[in-house]
């Protein structure tokens, strides 16, 4: 009997949920906004009740005893063996938090449900969705990246997925690609993070508008307000022919195709699934990528180098974490 799960993509800004069937995919999903404010002991009270009120529902028409458990993709340096979080990006005050022991508890006597509870880092949930519903089902070794506010990463080796000896690889937005350069992530200069994250992009195209009139259909789009620019002012304006929108996505694109040539180079990885809310600019990113990534490595290594879009948009995240429920062979819900 297939298994069904519950996958939980926890954000700064949304927690999205969904109920998923080990064959059929999602079920039904929805998405709330995320209690930022009432730091992380009432963000897991509100993990607690969206999780127990999916399962409710889901119980109505699903068997309990192939209930696989629930997984929470989450941003932050993630322990997956301990089930702790440490420093989510955009959750104020979390420090290092236990969140697999304090989800459970919450889950037990606010609701009483005991669980098999599962956290994994966001980026590699996002990256297992995509191996087992999405982009990288077809290939068996590929590394996922997303491109959004930032940059992240996420590595499946012979279809599993590759955490690292402490739990942080894939963590492709700290590569260093100029290191003399003038871009700061997080205190350290010339990241692809810094490069190439969503803000930098903007940046960039507001640096390449140099005199009024040489952007027309971007700044007709921006309101004639460089500072209003967004990536998807860029994308509309570049598939309408305007040639700063169309060089900045080209500068995009080859500056992807570095760091993916590390990859590479590194670890042999010839097929990548781009995802993220960048990403919807397509082939005005991936044809540059593609391209400097066969300048940027020997032809040797050419073989096999593929760039797809990733197929599951935001729904990768809750996707992946239900998936490493079923892979981990757990099926541990009883109603008190």
């Amino acid at each position: 009997m297939p298994s069904w799960a519950i996958g939980i993509d926890l954000g700064g800004t949304n927690i999205k949920t969904a109920v998923v069937d080990e064959v059929e995919g999602i079920l039904f999903e929805e998405s709330q906004p995320t209690d930022t404010d009432s730091g992380p002991d009432g963000i897991v009270r509100q993990l607690a009740q969206v999780a127990a009120e999916h399962y409710q529902r889901a119980s109505e028409t699903l068997d309990a005893g192939a209930f696989a458990g629930i997984g929470v993709g989450a941003p932050g340096a993630v322990d997956s063996l301990r089930g702790t979080l440490s420093y989510p990006p955009n959750l104020p005050g979390w420090g290092r938090y236990a969140l697999r022991e304090q989800l459970q508890n919450r889950l037990e006597e606010d609701h009483g449900i005991t669980a098999f509870v599962l956290i994994e880092n966001d980026a590699n949930a996002a990256a297992y969705g995509e191996a087992v519903y999405g982009g990288g089902n077809a290939f068996r070794d590929f590394m996922m990246v997303t491109l959004g506010t930032g940059v992240g990463g996420g590595i499946i080796l012979d279809r599993k997925l590759y955490r690292g000896p402490n739990g942080t690889a894939g963590e492709i937005g700290f590569m260093i690609i100029d290191f003399e350069g003038d871009s700061v992530h997080a205190g350290v200069r010339g990241t692809l993070e810094s490069l190439i994250g969503k803000e930098r992009i903007v940046e960039l195209a507001c640096s390449m508008i140099r005199e009024p009139g040489t952007s027309p259909r971007l700044m007709e789009l921006c309101l004639h307000n460089p500072e209003r620019i967004s990536p998807r002012h860029l994308e509309q304006a570049a598939r309408e022919g305007d040639v700063t929108a169309i060089h900045t996505w080209q500068r995009v694109g080859k500056i992807l195709g570095v760091g993916l040539a590390n990859i590479v180079a590194l670890m042999d990885i010839r097929k990548f699934v781009i995802g993220g809310g960048i990403a919807a600019a397509g082939e005005l990113i991936f044809e540059p990528a593609l391209m400097q990534l066969h300048r940027s490595i020997l032809p040797s290594m050419h073989e096999g180098l593929e760039i797809v879009p990733a197929r599951l948009g935001n729904k990768a995240g809750v996707c992946g974490a239900a998936a490493l429920c079923f892979a981990s062979g757990q099926s541990l819900l009883q109603d008190d």
